[in-house]
């Protein structure tokens, strides 16, 4: 059934059978490639429309509150916000009470801005300390009054605590080698007295003495001072004053 039959020679049969074969087989071929690249350009359109669409999906457009240099420094890479510099605030979750956005470094609707310092702490350098009392002499059993003045000796405005815990008098004996009193001793007070003093402005407190000794803590019975000249010297805080003298009148005294 295979051998070519009729009036040709049988290699011709061969031949047009051959042709019809490998012609069959393009045939084929070609079908087959077009399925393939009909089926595979659609799996690749839906691939890049799945790309496009997370793409988009994760993509965060910013409001224009926040189209501003910082938003743009904290994301990108090495930027000073985000979650992995060292777990600052991510300022674009930041809103305020009713849910709007809030720029970065702006204070949200309802809350109370942090105070900003006016100016620097005033040094030791930049301050005067002087200490006077209400008069040069006292009888027996009076209370001298010492006032401190507090001079920005400086040439701009600073800021310095004034207040009674950084205040302190000490008395001391004429010499100023015996400690008699101070202000601490039995009394310490606290408190807090931050002035803005500007160049040459001055503030001033008073501080009374009972007239009695004192030791730190208080430790000892306290005792009438004799009679005698002595000397004080005010600090505040470290800062201290030049000393000064007075003297302690005998009550019969003329």
């Amino acid at each position: 059934m295979l051998d070519p039959q009729g009036p040709l020679p049988p290699e011709i049969y061969w031949r047009r059978r051959a042709l019809a074969a490998g012609v069959l087989v393009v045939v084929l071929a070609v079908i087959v490639g077009l399925v393939f690249w009909v089926t595979g350009g659609d799996d690749s359109n839906k691939n890049t429309s799945n790309g496009s669409d997370l793409s988009s999906s994760s993509s965060y457009v910013l409001p224009s509150a926040y189209s501003d240099s910082s938003a743009s420094a904290s994301a990108s890479p090495g930027g000073s916000g985000g979650t992995s510099g060292g777990g600052g605030d991510v300022a674009l979750g930041q809103v305020d009470a009713s849910g709007a956005p809030v720029a970065p470094g702006a204070v949200p609707a309802g809350q109370t801005p942090a105070p900003v310092p006016a100016s620097g702490l005033c040094p030791d350098q930049n301050i005067s300390v002087v200490l006077y009392t209400d008069k040069p002499a006292y009888k027996e059993g009076e209370q001298p009054i010492f006032t401190i003045a507090v001079t920005n000796a400086g040439l701009s405005e600073c800021t310095r605590d004034v207040g009674k815990a950084m205040q302190s008098v000490t008395v001391l004996n004429l010499a100023g080698d015996r400690r008699i009193w101070a202000s601490g001793d039995c009394a310490p007070v606290a408190g807090v007295n931050n002035q803005l003093l500007k160049p040459g402005q001055q503030v001033q407190d008073t501080i009374q003495w009972s007239g009695t000794t004192s030791t730190p803590g208080c430790q000892t019975p306290r005792e009438p001072v004799v009679p005698g000249a002595y000397q004080a010297i005010a600090k505040i805080g470290e800062k201290p004053s030049a000393p000064i003298t007075f003297n302690i009148d005998r009550a019969n005294a003329q």
